[in-house]
């Protein structure tokens, strides 16, 4: 027998792949839909419930707290106890907060559910998405991970369609029908990832290689096992300091700096964009849709491009073309309509074409076994910044919109330096080359003959 060497590396793309791939673009979706939907609440919120402007506030960030605390905290436990049993329990939990929220009477109600809501979210990036990673080919590994990320804004864009039908069909109930709805998106992705199996990587990083080669043959075909993976990682122990140390330690501060700088100028131009598209005439939910379809626009060269010119070409040349449009604007006196807008297109665009690498990069990174715990800081860092930039952003908008691009486009520049300096290059390579680990299963391999690839769907 010829053994194939990195048989999911080298794997042709097939309708298995495809489907992983938008099984797991349910959680990338749902967020964008469940932060975009809670905007379209308040008016018929209010008829219901009394609420002030703080109020308002408390639950809009509480999605973003349980984001931070889904991330950080699943993604450990999701590299624990393996990618399928989270894939589907945390499907579980997010459509049961969801649909609790259509019966919530109390202020602390929203509070506490939208904070569940999120962490469930959260926890989803790292499980989703490291389950996925882990069976692509590595020459479409970058564009079909990215996919994912690409389809928040497609979730975005949906909220406000979903929005109106609830307020053209359900009156005084409209903000209850709205927050129960991500339940429908949450229950469909669960149906659809049912029998869905386990990463063979992760089985073969905790020395499970019977049940690894199950997985293979259930996927490819029962001539298939896990001989033919080629290089394996060894066993390894799933624990937060890996990553937070050397080796690993550059590469944890690159991808959570870089996440950053990308996430702070992103709410800062939802913060003032608005105002601009309404002076060119764009206004209303239709302001939203328009925003939500051009990072969507900007998503489709860039998941073309990042295969082809690599990951951190792609982050430099957006970085770099970001901080230089938006420092040159802020610095425009009265900074005129047509300005303003011209910059709200070309940050839509470039950073549609590559703000998903905030899923693919740490995904590539970071050996099996600490995989989704990576994926998890990330996320986790990523809602500090938003945090950092939510609370200050008040303060640069009353210096006026020249002061937020300024700030906005120096932010990017840091993100291009610390992409010169740290970034590493991930683009065709297998993930345990990518990762920096070598080595074979701890445990005897079996034999199986070789016929041809037929992978299963």
């Amino acid at each position: 027998m010829t053994a194939h060497s990195g048989l999911i590396d080298d794997a042709p793309l097939t309708s298995f792949h495809k489907k992983l791939t938008l099984y797991s673009s349910g959680g990338p979706f749902i967020d964008g839909f469940a932060i975009a939907i809670i905007g379209f609440t308040w008016t018929t919120m209010s008829r219901s419930i009394h609420i002030t402007a703080s109020d308002q506030g408390l639950i809009a960030a509480a999605i973003l707290i349980g984001i931070f605390v889904g991330g950080g905290v699943f993604g450990w436990v999701t590299d624990r106890v393996g990618r399928h049993v989270m894939y589907i329990v945390d499907l579980l939990a997010l459509a049961a907060f969801s649909l609790l929220s259509f019966f919530a009477t109390e202020v602390w109600h929203l509070v506490v559910l939208r904070f569940l809501i999120g962490v469930a979210i959260g926890a989803d990036y790292p499980i989703a998405t490291s389950l996925l990673a882990e069976y692509l080919p590595s020459k479409y590994r970058g564009r079909m991970l990215g996919a994912t990320f690409v389809v928040w804004a497609i979730g975005a864009t949906a909220a406000p369609v979903v929005g109106i039908l609830c307020t053209k069909y359900t009156g005084d109930a409209a903000w209850r029908w709205m927050l129960a709805s991500s339940a429908v998106f949450a229950m469909v992705t669960l149906v659809l990832r049912l029998g869905t199996p386990e990463s063979p990587r992760w089985l073969i990083s905790k020395g499970r290689v019977a049940e690894a080669d199950r997985s293979i043959k259930q996927v490819f075909g029962p001539g298939y096992g896990v001989e033919d993976l080629g290089e394996a990682e060894q066993a390894g122990k799933t624990s937060l300091l890996t990553v937070l140390r050397p080796p690993y330690l550059r590469r944890t501060l690159f991808v959570s700096l870089f996440w950053m700088c990308q996430v702070i100028p992103l709410l800062s131009i939802y913060s003032f964009s608005f105002d601009i598209l309404k002076e060119v005439g764009i206004t209303g939910n239709g302001a939203e849709v328009f925003l939500a379809a051009l990072f969507v626009a900007g998503g489709i060269p860039g998941l073309l491009l990042v295969d082809r010119i690599g990951r951190k070409a792609l982050l430099v040349y957006t970085f770099g073309a970001i901080g230089v449009i938006w420092c040159v604007a802020g610095f425009v006196p009265g900074l005129p309509v047509m300005v303003g807008f011209a910059a709200v297109l070309a940050f839509a665009l470039l950073s549609g074409a590559s703000n998903f690498l905030e899923i693919v990069y740490p995904n590539e990174l970071f050996p099996t076994h600490v995989r989704a715990t990576a994926v998890g800081i990330g996320t986790a860092v990523s809602r500090i910044g938003a945090a950092v930039a939510a609370y200050l952003m008040p303060f640069a908008l009353n210096r006026g919109i020249n002061t937020v691009l300024i700030v906005g486009g120096i932010i990017s520049l840091v993100g291009l330096a610390v992409t010169l300096a740290w970034g590493v290059e991930t683009a065709g390579r297998s993930l345990s080359d990518a990762a920096g680990v070598r080595g074979r299963p701890t445990t005897p391999l079996t034999t199986a003959t070789t016929p041809t690839m037929e992978v299963q769907p």
